[in-house]
């Protein structure tokens, strides 16, 4: 799911903002851009958001809106510049010249003048957890309601596999008898009006609807659109599980569509097969 969380609050004396997008992604991953001062701070926050989001891609940025006055300042190294100051003295010794040491020569020498960058200041993770729990609240926030939208979809779906499974039970003993008024035919045709053993028509119609049986499948079936409509519903994480769900719903219906040996019940396998396969497609924007 997409989502997009943003915060900014204190941090080392300065205004830190952090900004949290996520996409669609199968797995956990995690690409963070921060200051250099935050780089020790990294492992916390991947850490943080793996209990936050199960799923996604999350893109992290962070930046200072403002930082502590130690920070972007510059400040004089007297000591070196004395020993700037002093080594120019000597080499004007050296070479024979004469006159004052310009100043802006001196402020040019290394190190002289050195500047604090945000590099410098010190992150500690306490600080900046809260404003990355704000932004992943919001981030968070945003997805539930693209979720909820999706649940809504997937839950249309289900039920459509639920009414095309109703129309396979009531086809199947409809079924038997059309299988059993065949075979009466078949063998009426190859005895040629010779007398029918009704015993051993019997025997071969009730081989022929256990071979042809559906029960069992049909009621994992219907346990499975249950337990995913359950699992919808609740408030966890649930795209994992109802990945598990659609392979059992397809394994049962690949299933009955092999033993269907009637047109109506293969239509409607071919159906299921469709709301199935769209079903899968929309968990892949679940967590």
């Amino acid at each position: 799911m997409t989502g997009f969380g943003t915060a900014e609050g204190p941090v080392a004396g300065g205004q830190l903002r952090v900004e949290i997008r996520s996409v669609n992604h199968r797995y956990f991953s995690l690409s963070a851009k921060l200051p250099g001062a935050l780089s020790a701070v990294e492992g916390d926050l991947r850490e943080r958001l793996r209990k936050d989001f199960e799923r996604g891609h999350l893109n992290v940025f962070a930046r200072w809106t403002s930082v502590a006055r130690s920070a972007g300042t510059v400040e004089l190294n007297l000591p070196r510049a004395r020993e700037a100051m002093a080594r120019l003295r000597e080499l004007q010794t050296a070479v024979g010249l004469s006159g004052e040491i310009p100043l802006d020569l001196v402020a040019r020498q290394p190190e002289v003048f050195t500047s604090l960058d945000d590099d410098g200041v010190a992150v500690s993770w306490r600080e900046v957890e809260p404003i990355v729990a704000e932004a992943a609240r919001q981030c968070r926030a945003m997805r539930g309601r693209e979720g909820a939208i999706l649940a809504d979809e997937l839950t249309r779906r289900l039920g459509q596999l639920g009414d095309l499974t109703k129309m396979v039970e009531g086809r199947v003993p409809e079924r038997l008898l059309v299988e059993r008024d065949r075979l009466r035919a078949a063998v009426a045709l190859l005895l040629d009006g010779r007398a029918v053993d009704e015993h051993r028509l019997m025997q071969e119609l009730a081989f022929l609807a256990e071979k042809l049986d559906v029960t069992e499948e049909l009621v994992r079936l219907g346990s499975h659109l249950d337990a995913a409509r359950t699992t919808l519903a609740g408030d966890q994480a649930v795209g994992k599980q109802l990945g598990f769900l659609a392979q059992e719903i397809g394994r049962e219906i690949n299933t009955i569509g092999s033993k269907a040996n009637d047109a109506e019940i293969l239509h409607a396998v071919i159906a299921m097969k469709g709301e199935l396969e769209k079903f899968r497609e929309q968990l892949e924007n679940l967590e």
